[in-house]
């Protein structure tokens, strides 16, 4: 019992020196990707996704601002529920197909100035660097 809270002070000091393993140590917090194609369509509208700290995703979809927690280390993305602002439009049709995509996003990529995301049922989501 003696040895337990210097062992947990030491882990968690240790912890805290590590390089951040997601995909946020691999982009800077104000990079903003805009999708290019879902599945191999193309994207009539703008929408983002950036990485504004470690352990969570932000952007913005055609109609509503969204975010949620990603803590996977790569080269997996794992995204917690999706919080979303509940504005409509005309285009809530597409948001809602791409939240349910990115939802289901396993793997993440990055070459460049494109960012892969995809999963093993053959989907994808593509993004360029703005």
């Amino acid at each position: 019992m003696n040895y337990l809270i210097p062992s947990l002070i030491i882990t968690l000091f240790l912890s805290a020196c590590f390089k951040d393993e997601t995909i946020s140590g691999q982009t800077s917090a104000s990079d903003t990707w805009v999708l290019q194609s879902l599945n191999g369509m193309s994207v009539p509208t703008h929408i983002t996704l950036t990485f504004p700290e470690k352990g969570s995703i932000a952007g913005q979809a055609p109609c509503n601002a969204y975010g949620a927690a990603q803590t996977a280390p790569l080269p997996w993305f794992e995204i917690g529920p999706i919080r979303a602002t509940k504005r409509a439009c005309e285009a809530l049709a597409l948001e809602q197909e791409y939240l349910a995509a990115l939802a289901k996003m396993t793997l993440i990529e990055r070459k460049g100035t494109t960012l892969l995301l995809s999963n093993n049922n053959d989907q994808y989501l593509e993004f360029v660097k703005n």
